[in-house]
Formats: C-alpha cells, sequence, structure tokens
C-alpha cells in the first residue's frame, strides 16, 4: 500500500512526457484556434488540494508542487513557482522545454506583457481562475498587443486519455460535539454578514463544509466535498452537489438545513439572478471568473470581495480549541514512537525515506480515531531537506545517512488537525548545522513567547522569527506560519505568519510556528509546532493583548542545539516546554520509552 502511494503520483508528475505532451497540447491549441494557454494548479475551487483528474499542472510539466502557473506558447513554456518550490521545480521538470521563472523575479502577468508577441490568442479556462487573475492577464496581454480568450473545452483535458474520473466521495455530518455550533447558528450569522448583497456564492469547499457541518471524501488528506452553495438572504440555502454523494442520513440531515441541487443548476441559478437585477456576493479568492462574468452579463451585480465564512471559520470556538490540544496530545504519542524508533534505526544506515514516512504513518494508525493523514508526509535527508516542499517518490528515495534528516507530517482527526516538523540528527552534526538550528529555534522562541496588542497582524510578528538568522546574514523564502483548521485543510486562511500576513490575529485562531533554513544542495532545518492565538492579562495593559499557547507537543533534538547561541530566557522556555512534554506523554507510553524521553527533554544549560 505504501509503495504505490510514493509511485502513484510519480506516474502523473512525469517529466519524461513533458515532450510529447507539450507537442499534443500545441497541436490541440492550433485545432481550438489559439496560439498558448495558462495552465493553474487549480480546480473550479482554487483549492490546494486537488483531485488526480484536476492535476493538469502535474501532468503536462512534471512539477507536483501544490501552487505554480504554466504559460504554454507555441515556441516557449515557463512555470511559475513561489519560493517553496524554486529547488523543486528545476529537478522536476524537463529544463530543456520548460524554464522555471521564480516569483520573486517576476509575476506571470509582467512576464506574459514582455514576451507575449502582438496577435497572441491565449486561451483559458474561465472555471480555473479568479476574477482578480483574469483582470491582470488581460491588462498584459492588451499590453502586448495580445488576447486573451476564454475556452469552452480545456484543450488539455481534450488529451489526456487517461484522465480519472471525477471524485464521489461520500458526505457525512460532522456532529456538534465537534463543530461545537450548529449550522443553522452559523448560516444566520453568514446572513448577517452580507451586508447589501441578495446572496452569498461560496465556492470554497472548506467554506461549504463549516457553514453546512458537513465532511466529504473528495480530495486526499482533507475531509472535503467539492461542492457550491448558494446562500440567499431569505429561504432555504442552496448546495450544488452530486446526489451520487448522499446517502440518506446526510439528506435527511440536510432535509431541513438546505436543499440539494445538481451542480449543472448552479450556472441556471445564477443566470435567474443576474435576470432579477440581483446582487451576490463572490469571494475574490476562489470564484470562478465563469461565474461572475455569467451573472453580469445576465444583468445583475456581482459583488467581489472576501467571503465572511473565512473569518468565521478561522476563529475556532472553545469546543474547536478543546478538540485541537485532545488531537495534539493523541498525535504527539505517535511522533514520540516515530523518534524513538528513529533514533534506534538511522544510525544503522540501512533506512530511507520512505521508510520513515512509512514508520510514521503506522504509529499513527495505532490510533483507531485517525482519519488520515493531513498532507503528504515530508520525509527528507540531506539534500532533498533544503527543499522545503519536498515530496519523496520511489525514484527520489534516499537513504537516511549521517547528517540531517526533517520530517514534516500532519494527521486528521474528527477533532483536531495536525501538522508538526522535526529536524534531527543522525550522528554529530557539524558546527554549522548546530548553528544554523540554533537560529531557527531562536526565532521559534520568539514567535512562541511573542504577546501583541489586538489588531496585529501575521506580518508584523513574521521578523521576530527571522532575526538570529538575519544577524547571521541568513534567511528563508517561505512564510514562518499558516493557518490551520479544525478537521479541514491544514493550511487556511486568512490568517497567516509572514510577510504578506495583513489579517489582523484574533482569539481561537491556530496557526503554525515554522521558521527554517535551507542549504541548498545539502541540508535543511525547519521547527514546526502549531500555536492557538490566547487573550493575555497584563497588569496596568492599555490595550487588549494576545499571545500563543502551544499545542504540539514533541522533543525538540538537544543534539542539534548550541546553547551559547541561547539567552536565559530562551533555555527556560525550551526547559519548560521539554517539561511539559515528559509530564503529558510520560503517563501515555510504556517504560521503556518514558526512559527515552527523559533523556530527549532533559534539561539544557549554557
Amino acid at each position: 500500500m505504501f509503495e504505490s502511494l510514493y509511485q502513484s503520483f510519480a506516474d502523473t508528475a512525469d517529466s519524461s512526457q513533458s515532450a510529447a505532451r507539450l507537442a499534443a497540447l500545441r497541436k490541440e491549441l492550433a485545432r481550438q484556434g489559439l496560439s498558448g494557454f495558462l495552465v493553474p494548479r487549480a480546480d473550479r475551487h482554487q483549492d490546494e488540494n486537488v483531485p488526480p483528474c484536476e492535476e493538469r499542472l502535474a501532468w503536462l510539466t512534471g512539477f507536483s508542487g501544490s501552487a505554480g502557473l504554466a504559460i504554454i506558447l507555441k515556441d516557449r513554456a515557463v512555470l511559475f513557482v513561489d519560493g517553496r518550490y524554486t529547488l523543486q521545480a528545476k529537478e522536476q521538470v524537463d529544463l530543456s522545454r520548460i524554464e522555471p521563472v521564480p516569483l520573486a523575479a517576476t509575476s506571470p502577468e509582467k512576464w506574459l506583457e514582455k514576451h507575449a508577441s502582438r496577435g497572441v490568442k491565449l486561451g483559458y479556462d474561465p472555471w480555473l481562475h479568479t476574477p482578480g487573475q483574469i483582470e491582470r492577464f488581460e491588462k498584459a496581454a492588451a499590453a502586448a498587443g495580445a488576447e486573451l480568450v476564454a475556452v469552452a473545452e480545456n484543450p488539455i483535458d481534450a488529451i489526456w486519455r487517461d484522465r480519472p474520473a471525477a471524485p464521489l466521495g461520500a458526505i457525512h455530518r460532522h456532529p456538534a460535539r465537534f463543530a461545537g455550533e450548529p449550522a443553522p447558528k452559523k448560516l444566520a450569522r453568514i446572513r448577517a454578514a452580507l451586508g447589501n448583497a441578495d446572496a452569498l456564492l461560496v465556492g470554497d469547499p472548506h467554506a461549504v463544509a463549516w457553514a453546512f457541518n458537513i465532511r466529504g471524501k473528495d480530495v486526499a488528506y482533507t475531509p472535503l466535498p467539492l461542492a457550491f452553495a448558494l446562500i440567499r438572504k431569505e429561504g432555504k440555502p442552496r448546495l450544488y452537489v452530486d446526489a451520487a454523494k448522499l446517502g440518506p442520513e446526510v439528506l435527511g440531515y440536510l432535509d431541513d438545513l438546505a436543499e440539494a441541487a445538481q451542480p449543472a443548476r448552479l450556472e441556471a441559478d445564477l443566470l435567474a439572478l443576474g435576470k432579477e437585477g440581483k446582487r451576490v456576493l463572490f469571494d475574490a479568492a476562489s470564484a470562478p471568473v465563469k461565474l461572475t462574468r455569467l451573472l453580469k452579463e445576465a444583468g445583475g451585480e456581482p459583488q467581489i470581495g472576501a467571503d465572511p465564512i473565512a473569518l468565521m471559520k478561522a476563529r475556532k470556538n472553545r469546543v474547536e480549541i478543546d478538540g485541537a490540544r485532545r488531537a495534539q496530545l493523541r498525535d504527539a504519542v505517535a511522533l514520540l514512537r516515530f523518534l524513538h524508533w528513529f533514533s534506534i534505526e538511522a544510525p544503522k544506515g540501512r533506512i530511507t525515506e520512505i521508510d520513515a514516512a512509512q514508520a510514521l504513518e503506522t504509529f499513527r494508525r495505532r490510533s483507531p480515531l485517525l482519519k488520515d493523514l493531513s498532507f503528504p508526509t515530508i520525509s527528507a535527508a540531506g539534500p532533498n531537506a533544503a527543499i522545503p516542499h519536498y515530496r519523496v517518490t520511489v525514484a527520489s528515495n534516499r537513504k537516511i545517512k549521517k547528517g540531517i534528516f526533517l520530517i514534516d507530517s500532519g494527521a486528521q482527526y474528527e477533532d483536531g488537525t495536525t501538522d508538526v516538523t522535526r529536524t534531527l540528527a543522525v550522528g554529530a552534526p557539524t558546527r554549522e548545522m548546530r548553528d544554523r538550528f540554533t537560529r531557527v529555534l531562536k526565532g521559534h522562541i520568539a514567535i512562541a513567547r511573542a504577546v501583541f496588542p489586538k489588531g496585529t497582524s501575521g506580518a508584523q510578528i513574521d521578523a521576530l522569527s527571522r532575526l538570529a538568522l538575519w544577524q547571521a546574514g541568513l534567511d528563508f523564502e517561505h512564510g514562518t506560519g499558516h493557518g490551520v483548521g479544525a478537521y479541514l485543510s491544514v493550511h487556511e486562511g486568512p490568517q497567516r505568519i509572514s510577510k504578506l500576513g495583513g489579517v489582523p490575529l484574533e482569539a481561537g485562531m491556530i496557526v503554525s510556528n515554522e521558521p527554517g533554513y535551507y542549504k541548498a544542495g545539502e541540508f535543511g532545518i525547519r521547527i514546526e509546532n502549531l500555536v492557538a492565538v490566547t487573550p493575555r492579562k497584563i497588569n496596568g495593559a492599555e490595550h487588549e493583548m494576545f499571545g500563543f499557547e502551544t499545542l504540539t507537543l514533541a522533543p525538540i533534538d538537544l543534539a542539534l542545539i548550541e546553547p551559547k547561541l541561547l539567552e536565559n530566557d530562551e533555555i527556560a522556555w525550551l526547559n519548560a516546554y521539554h517539561a511539559r512534554v515528559r509530564g503529558a506523554l510520560s503517563p501515555r507510553v510504556e517504560p521503556a520509552l518514558r526512559t527515552w524521553l527523559r533523556r530527549a527533554t532533559r534539561p539544557i544549560r549554557k
């Protein structure tokens, strides 16, 4: 089972097929009267996790990252990736035919404006792009004398002969003991937030799942029902979902809550609203431009902005926070068993990245409450660890040798979603490794100890994680933290800790704390815990204050720490954290593991 998991995606993301597939795509484009095409890594919902039938970018280019966009022209193909995937893209694509371009260097729109020839007709699938994206591309194309053309049929679908079928995962109810708030109350809050809009088109499946207290099985790692919903100020909401996903139990639950309709009805309903001149709110981050323009052309008024559900979902209630604590504790036992196993097996020099990932999943599966992993485990040895979002396959699998090993993993339980990264020494680490790891740890501690006034954004906090690295002329190219859902996506917005994180952090939000450092071709370091934003009482405070509660419980490798680089208060935090880990996990494991845990979490001094 495990081996097929690591092989199956590699079969789709296979750069050896790129030449033939690019040639076939260009032939199909010519048939449709087009000279180029935009290929996003996206589905109709702009979700990070997409079903296999939507992996068009991976199928065409071999790039398996969770974000990216290719521009295919008659004589050139470029792939745009962010800082997480700069190295990965170069390793995965056929560089003789596809040119990776870092987004830090230029945007796809600027590139198009510079390189598109006059008269070029560049196609795009209007279901796979948001209105904002297409407006930017239309402006760039016009500046170059080119034209952007919406296609009725995606040309990749026309040539992808063995394309997988669309998923039909069963939808089930998410009980109130986990959700903490009944769906009718959520829907009332959503209606009250619509302002002057007559309805909200919900295109983000996470928002659909949250609003109706349902979960699904349409994509791997996240319990999503791929569905749209239309929530009007008055009357029953309409849930657009394939009837094959709805069994008798969930149909009975939904009967008093919403009207279920086939997905094909969505366009007709929007046309009807348009003819009535209705105002419909669309989420700028997830709405297909196909639907916003459909409404407008019918006479309606699309209001494109922030989906009010996003912030409601991000602010976890007491039940969800309590569930997150339980899930983290349960998951910590599995991770502890893995760390103990790794400490014995890794020094022998015989295990591989896949062996390590399999072992951790096996320990997690000892819990009958496990539903799934929350993302593909990043199991990375040596130079592979320098690729922040490396994904091991049978082809890339390395033996774990002396140096650094990084494992980033998570799990889905009905009461919470987990995500944790630990960087582990195999053998004696070098002085450089210890220095870099300790600087990353200093940044991690700075975030964990941060106290900040209400209204503070993740962008304002992000620098704390980088100061110790900056002092040595170092940095990392990804954000410090992302939001995490409640038995939903392990990557949830709108909250995040990053240079671009403009949303204020609020009580109840869960975010990751994961600074890192990556030395290309040699090693990578990341330390990740999940934290919850909580109120802080400070005597004499003139503002409402927040801080972070660390939820994750797992030892941090002491072998990689250079105590002389830590301040006394940083050492105190680490020792207190390890004492908490020891106290929480010791009663839940057998004596031998308890003994190992005591050594792994022993206090350190300068």
